[in-house]
């Protein structure tokens, strides 16, 4: 069996790969006129709109994007929200995610192992900084980075390089955790080493490299960095 030499940095997406959306779900529904099942497309709205910022050469913070993604979801479904009525669902909303069940004792084992673990996240930094204070994330984490400090979102290679720089290491030092698939695509494509968080209804892409490491959940993944050499 290969050992595996271990990456220099750990890097964790937040939302979704740390945080549990499930909350959200309530609330966006409520929002939606009482359909929790739109939940997934206002997501990936909000994804596709920070990918259109980015493109165009501007930076808006995830939580405005989230806000108006909203707005068009809603628009789509006749339903009007105002912008101040949108961003005060979508802020109060993504800064009070509870972490998922096995977070905790997954970061633990990875700090004791020796590990350097920052956090990496399309939230801006006062957005992060509230979600790891009400999840009680904060202390496991020697770094936090936010793209506002990039003005580049993920998956945009240029944010991968400056994350790297930001921890001074070259980018096959550095490892993406992450429960989304265009998320460990790119950070692939920029020469990273990458684990994938399979939670429900996320998947690899299939035209990206393959996943050094895939599992269930962040226990899983855990114990198979700590066995790296």
């Amino acid at each position: 069996m290969e050992t595996k030499i271990r990456p220099k940095v750990l890097f964790f997406d937040v939302n979704e790969t740390l945080l549990d959306l499930i909350q959200m779900k309530k609330q966006v529904g409520e929002t939606l006129g009482g359909n929790e099942d739109l939940l997934p497309l206002w997501f990936t709205t909000m994804l596709h709109y920070s990918l259109v910022v980015s493109a165009s050469g501007r930076y808006e913070s995830f939580g405005h994007i989230g806000a108006a993604a909203l707005q068009m979801v809603a628009a789509n479904h006749d339903i009007e929200i105002s912008e101040e009525k949108a961003r005060s669902v979508i802020l109060s909303g993504l800064r009070g995610l509870p972490a998922h069940p096995e977070v905790k004792d997954a970061l633990t084992q990875l700090k004791e192992a020796g590990y350097t673990l920052v956090s990496f996240t399309n939230s801006s930094n006062e957005g992060v900084t509230k979600q790891f204070e009400s999840a009680g994330l904060t202390h496991f984490f020697d770094e936090r980075l936010s793209i506002e400090d990039a003005g580049k979102f993920k998956p945009f290679t240029d944010s991968y390089a400056w994350a790297a720089n930001k921890l001074n290491v070259k980018p096959e030092e550095c490892m993406l955790i992450a429960a989304h698939g265009w998320d460990v695509a790119g950070a692939l494509w920029a020469g990273w080493r990458a684990a994938f968080v399979r939670r429900p209804g996320q998947q690899t892409f299939p035209l990206a490299p393959k996943t050094e490491i895939e599992a269930s959940d962040l226990n899983k993944i855990a114990a198979i960095l700590v066995a790296y050499s």
